[in-house]
């Protein structure tokens, strides 16, 4: 372990970490150093599996089933993750969904899920986590956003305004929080390798690599390694930023 990349007694929380971009940057995390608690809704197994690897390294690991869309749930993980670890310094707001159609198709239960969870999830745990990272005048907020919150994308209005809203969320709450030394940023990834991905028709596949100037379509791990720069002391005058990570596929 690159000790530019050290974690060491930090403590983190991840939602969505079950699975998918989640569970790699709950093992990035865990593998600079952090201990990490991750919230899980329906994927109890696939949570249980990455917190026995966060343990076979030696961290800390705390599961908590928890709806992110939930104001409540979001303050008692909040709670239990400090009573747990004894402090919180990192937030990693990742859980999400999608759920497709076209404008004048996508009814009022489509919009309001995907927006209750995507931006209402965010917004839950942040308002949870910044009493604390004020109290103790230090903190990182990474939130996982999408470059289709940027670009928009055909068929993806309610997905598209979602991540769109994390990012003014992202650089209000930097602004909001800075004075207490909290840096908050947001990473938006391009397609990522994910079981959603592997299980696409291979023309979708063909289309999204046209437009990905590497030419290859990115991994978990691809997007985790900025989230842990991120947490690092390397970032700490970077706030308030979007970062793509795309292989140019916004350009």
């Amino acid at each position: 372990m690159s000790t530019c990349m050290n974690l060491e007694g930090k403590s983190a929380i991840v939602t969505g970490g079950s699975v998918g971009i989640g569970a790699a940057i709950a093992l990035k995390l865990a593998a600079c150093g952090a201990n990490v608690a991750l919230n899980y809704r329906k994927h109890r197994e696939e949570a249980e599996a990455v917190l026995d690897q966060i343990t076979a390294m030696g961290r800390k690991g705390l599961l908590v089933q928890a709806d992110i869309s939930n104001f409540s749930d979001a303050g008692k993980m909040v709670d239990t993750v400090v009573e747990a670890f004894g402090r919180i310094d990192i937030l990693v707001n990742n859980a999400g969904v999608n759920w497709d159609g076209v404008i004048w198709k996508m009814s009022e239960e489509q919009w309001d899920n995907v927006l209750d969870i995507n931006l209402k999830g965010y917004f839950n745990y942040i308002r949870a986590v910044a009493p604390v990272f004020r109290e103790q005048q230090s903190g990182r907020i990474i939130n996982v956003t999408s470059i289709n919150g940027l670009r928009g994308k055909f068929g993806q209005s309610n997905y598209a305004a979602s991540k769109a809203g994390i990012i003014g969320l992202t650089k209000t709450v930097a602004r909001e929080l800075g004075k207490y030394n909290v840096n908050v940023n947001a990473v938006a990834p391009g397609l990522i390798e994910t079981d959603m991905m592997k299980n696409a028709d291979e023309s979708v596949r063909t289309a999204a690599l046209e437009d990905i100037v590497m030419k290859r379509i990115g991994q978990p791990d691809d997007v985790a390694n900025m989230v842990a720069f991120l947490c690092t002391e390397l970032a700490r005058h970077v706030t308030g930023e979007v970062i793509k990570v795309d292989g140019g596929q916004y350009i």
